[in-house]
């Protein structure tokens, strides 16, 4: 390991909000990438007349445990659960409901408060709050991650080949630019959010048509700054091709600037997906979303929890991030020194 990264990583360290700010949120997140082991309508494993059976994974019918019906098991049923306990046992997840699973057993009409059954209630639908938020902040941290990466990917190849070449082509470019980043985002956003069927892929495809934009200004910079050095000038010289001088030799001066900007587009991505599913054209109906449960919380207030449960999740998420991000930069800011 490098002296500079060594000393990149002591001075992210020595941010101690940021540096346990990212073990929280991995440890959040990796707890919700396995949401199905965490909140769940299925038995995570079932022993039936001798036999291991893994729901989660697997389909099974009724007729596997002597029931009637061909059709998938409903474990919750209570004739299912006698027919497989009579023979057998089941291990359940901590939370027995999915993120579409509807609670029929409810003390009230829905949406319900928080009981022993649903720790944070129900929704005006009967769902429970917290499979909803789990499964929730899953697919919105996902979803971000994947935005971010590749809309730092285009923005970077962007901004390289402007600041590299130079000339007619950035000229050209930084027009482009600048038209299309003088234009209403969220309008545009959620025109062509309400001409197309709302899914993961549609969506990211939306929001990349702008996120792309916010790296390509730093990087070209850099290029622009680096391309006169006289190392590059020896490289060109020798006879480099210039994709490798821009891959090998100013790209890491570039990825700098960048690394300190990508958790904060990291938290955009999530708010810009949050914000389209509180107006309705965001993922499918019925998907677990955030945006959702705050439209829910809005639409429902005398129904507290709704509201609170997913504006906690929501700013505890994106202060981590946040948090994250001002780590990040004091470690490749060259000015800090007091590790």
């Amino acid at each position: 390991m490098s002296p500079i990264t060594q000393r990149r990583l002591a001075q992210f360290k020595a941010n101690k909000r940021g540096f346990y700010s990212l073990w929280i949120f991995l440890f959040l997140f990796v707890l919700c990438l396995g949401a199905e082991f965490l909140a769940n309508d299925k038995p995570l494993l079932v022993s039936y007349d001798g036999g291991l059976y893994a729901p989660v994974f697997k389909f099974y019918a009724e007729t596997e445990f002597g029931g009637d019906f061909e059709t998938e098991a409903d474990y919750r049923d209570p004739f299912v659960k006698e027919l497989i306990e009579e023979k057998g046992w089941m291990i359940w997840a901590p939370i027995r409901y999915s993120y579409d699973t509807i609670n029929y057993n409810l003390p009230q009409p829905a949406p319900s408060p928080p009981t022993s059954d649903n720790l944070l209630g129900t929704d005006d639908q009967g769902r429970d709050v917290v499979a909803r938020v789990i499964y929730g902040f899953r697919i919105s941290v996902l979803f971000g991650l994947t935005l971010t990466l590749i809309s730092s990917i285009i923005g970077i190849t962007a901004g390289a080949f402007q600041g590299y070449y130079g000339g007619w082509l950035d000229m050209i470019m930084q027009r482009v630019i600048e038209v299309w980043s003088s234009m209403p985002v969220l309008y545009i956003l959620i025109i062509f959010a309400s001409m197309f069927v709302p899914g993961f892929w549609t969506l990211l495809f939306i929001l990349l048509l702008f996120s792309w934009v916010s790296l390509v200004d730093v990087v070209r910079a850099e290029f622009l700054r680096t391309r006169n050095f006289d190392y590059i000038r020896a490289a060109t010289a020798l006879g480099v091709s210039n994709l490798t001088i821009m891959r090998r030799h100013v790209l890491p001066n570039a990825m700098v600037a960048t690394m300190t900007l990508m958790p904060f587009i990291l938290t955009g991505s999530i708010t810009a997906l949050t914000s389209l599913d509180f107006l309705g054209l965001g993922l499918p109906p019925g998907s677990p979303s955030l945006g959702e449960l705050l439209a829910q919380g809005k639409n429902n207030l005398q129904a507290p929890w709704l509201g609170i449960a997913a504006f906690v999740s929501l700013a505890l998420m994106l202060s981590l991030l946040t948090f994250i991000g001002e780590a990040v930069r004091d470690a490749f800011d060259p000015r800090k020194t007091n590790i």
